[in-house]
């Protein structure tokens, strides 16, 4: 149970960093590929927002498991 707990942790560890840095410090994704300026999160940006938070939660879910188990 705790080899996969600790491969779990590990696994979303690594999504969260990727996720983490496909998003853009201040700018949206279409500023920073030249589209259009816009200050709502639209499509692809708000998919990769979203997954930031929830990737975030699994990771100190399963931290806590680890801690109790």
């Amino acid at each position: 149970m705790k080899q996969f707990l600790f491969i779990t942790q590990v696994v979303v560890a690594v999504l969260l960093i990727a996720v983490i840095l496909v998003q853009s410090r201040g700018t949206g994704f279409g500023r920073s590929w030249g589209s259009a300026s816009s200050f709502t999160r639209r499509g692809l940006e708000r998919i990769v927002f979203r997954l930031t938070f929830i990737l975030s939660g699994i990771f100190i879910l399963v931290s806590i498991i680890q801690l109790v188990i």
